[in-house]
């Protein structure tokens, strides 16, 4: 993969924030699951959406886009019955669909790339061998289902990953019968399961939150529809970064009522001291005086990359905890942003679950891992701005999986960025 120089620099201008990756993942699959024409828009096309609509259209939805309108037929969705479903390095797009497929009785091989094969599954194969669905795997991918997926009382862990409810929520509606969820730890990353439930509540299906988990209604049918994909919240991390240690920017195409869980780092960045106003549907975030703070990042776990960025350069000691979930994400997450920020001269250690970061009254150049992941990669481009040498980052080409643009809407702002062959 190649390698990208960074430069000192800093930002001023305004920004606007890519389609929702989360949003969007939801609406393709409930317009496919729908009988009829779905539009959605607009729709940012990184590899792991790429990937989702290529499973959907592989199910046997009819998928067209036109450069910012996906329009969807969900008419023939799941009436194939054999079907080999490649889900690229999407955790989403494979925990997504196993349930569904399972729903429609469809026989799947789920295959992947990079990290993706040794992301956890162990959930799916507790719990769907005891609703007639069998699962062959070695462990992780390829995985193999077959099996028409039964209705009833499924008991799932909510501290591993929202992605299997929402799984499971997607897919026990085109049941016959009647079915509840029941959490056996508490859950974490809520807003995702609620971002799930308000997208199918639009797509004409419901299911009802109990003090135990849910209970899902059999016999529904998704409707299309036209849905609208609101901004990512996940993404606009990165440059509030980028505006809080030097400069101003304005963000727009944020829902500052969104349920996506990404919004709270609007308010960790103003408790880190950050000089955020709202105005005219704008984000506006300007340079200030930072100081380190604690976070719980249970329900942020996306957000500890850029984060910890800021924390390298706040004066005094930042604590986060709450994030154990990262070391098995598309790298080890706390173990690559440790690696990276140290060797840009952080103060940086890690505990089982988080980060503790000393502020640094600077950065320096170096060279530094991109462990192909888009996070990590978007992060250090955001420290090496700050750097006082040229920072360089390896697997550049990464950001692709969540946001193509990023390098194009870095530049924009005054960001200095250059492909390179090495040093």
């Amino acid at each position: 993969m190649g390698k990208i120089r960074i430069k000192n620099s800093r930002f001023l201008g305004t920004v606007s924030m890519p389609p929702s990756k989360s949003a969007a993942h939801r609406a393709i699959i409930c317009a496919a699951l729908a009988k009829g024409k779905s539009e959605i828009f607009p729709v940012d096309f990184s590899n792991d959406i790429k990937a989702t609509i290529e499973c959907m259209k592989s199910v046997g939805a009819e998928i067209e886009f036109d450069g910012k309108t996906l329009t969807v037929d969900g008419t023939n969705t799941l009436k194939k019955k054999n079907v080999s479903l490649d889900c690229g390095e999407s955790g989403s797009t494979l925990r997504f669909l196993i349930p569904v497929c399972a729903a429609g009785g469809v026989n799947a091989v789920f295959s992947g790339h990079g990290k993706l094969p040794e992301r956890p599954i162990g959930i799916y194969l507790d719990c769907l061998p005891k609703k007639n669905v069998r699962c062959r795997t070695e462990g992780g991918l390829p995985l193999e289902i077959s099996g028409q997926l039964e209705s009833g009382i499924y008991e799932i862990a909510g501290n591993v990953s929202s992605q299997f409810i929402t799984g499971l929520l997607l897919a026990l509606p085109l049941l016959e019968g009647d079915s509840e969820i029941i959490l056996t730890t508490a859950l974490q990353s809520s807003s995702y399961i609620d971002m799930t439930t308000d997208i199918m509540h639009e797509f004409g299906v419901d299911v009802e939150r109990t003090a135990a988990g849910w209970k899902i209604s059999g016999k529904q049918s998704y409707e299309p529809k036209e849905f609208k994909v609101e901004g990512d919240w996940s993404q606009a991390a990165f440059f509030m970064t980028a505006a809080a240690l030097g400069g101003k920017i304005a963000i727009d195409n944020l829902d500052v009522n969104s349920r996506q869980g990404d919004k709270e780092c609007m308010e960790i960045y103003r408790k880190f001291g950050a000089d955020i106003k709202e105005s005219k549907g704008n984000i506006i975030i300007e340079k200030n005086k930072l100081s380190g703070i604690e976070i719980n990042a249970e329900n942020i776990p996306d957000m500890v990359p850029a984060l910890a960025v800021t924390a390298a350069l706040a004066e005094g000691v930042t604590v986060i905890k709450g994030a154990e979930r990262l070391r098995i994400k598309e790298c080890d997450r706390l173990a690559a942003m440790a690696d990276g920020l140290s060797k840009l001269g952080a103060e940086i250690k890690e505990t089982k679950d988080g980060l503790i970061i000393k502020g640094a009254k600077a950065l320096h150049g170096g060279e530094v891992e991109g462990y192909n992941d888009h996070r990590i990669v978007m992060s250090l481009a955001v420290a090496g701005a700050f750097a006082d040498g040229d920072v360089i980052i390896s697997d550049m080409e990464s950001i692709s999986k969540s946001y193509p643009g990023f390098f194009e809407d870095y530049r924009k702002l005054g960001g200095i960025a250059d492909v390179c062959m090495g040093k």
